[in-house]
């Protein structure tokens, strides 16, 4: 009987990891297809609901001057991760998995990552140091944010510096 339950036990959990898998699969499939018709990369960000940088960065990619701009060069996409207690079912399946993929599991919240169309991974929020930026606010963090955007976007510089102006202008907020 013990023996019976582990079995189901353990079958259940690889079933619950190969869906979580699938669940994240098909987010950034559905991105990866969406950013091939529309010519744009795919811009994934790892959030959590106690993240209040996380609310930030999306508040500021969200801003009225700055909703368009993103939207116009990148498939957005949010991946909750690393969830607390209760709330560790509002976890995108897979996408811790999908965090530690790219070794950012350690990195802190919010981070990101930008791919092109096909998957290749163009870029993160790791400035020149290895250390994650997150919701750029200081001038250096925005710089690094805005050269991000500027190597895989067709962002102008006069559009880069709405992006900036709004980041460093919320950053006490």
């Amino acid at each position: 009987m013990k023996i019976k339950i582990l079995f189901i036990s353990l079958a259940f959990l690889f079933i619950q990891q190969a869906q979580s898998q699938e669940s994240t699969k098909a987010i950034l499939d559905q991105a990866y297809n969406q950013a091939k018709i529309e010519n744009k990369n795919v811009f994934v960000l790892f959030t959590a609901s106690w993240c209040g940088w996380c609310k930030k960065l999306d508040a500021n990619m969200n801003e009225a001057a700055t909703k368009n701009l993103f939207d116009d060069n990148f498939v957005v996409v949010h991946l909750d991760v690393l969830e607390r207690g209760a709330k560790k079912s509002l976890e995108t399946p897979g996408g811790v998995e999908f965090l530690k993929k790219h070794n950012a599991e350690k990195s802190g919240l919010p981070f990101f990552l930008i791919f092109d169309a096909y998957g290749k991974k163009l870029a993160d929020s790791n400035n020149a140091k290895g250390q994650n930026i997150g919701c750029p606010a200081t001038a250096e963090e925005v710089a690094v944010f805005t050269g991000i955007l500027k190597k895989t976007s067709t962002l102008l510089g006069d559009e880069l510096a709405v992006i900036a102006e709004v980041f460093q202008e919320k950053k006490s907020n």
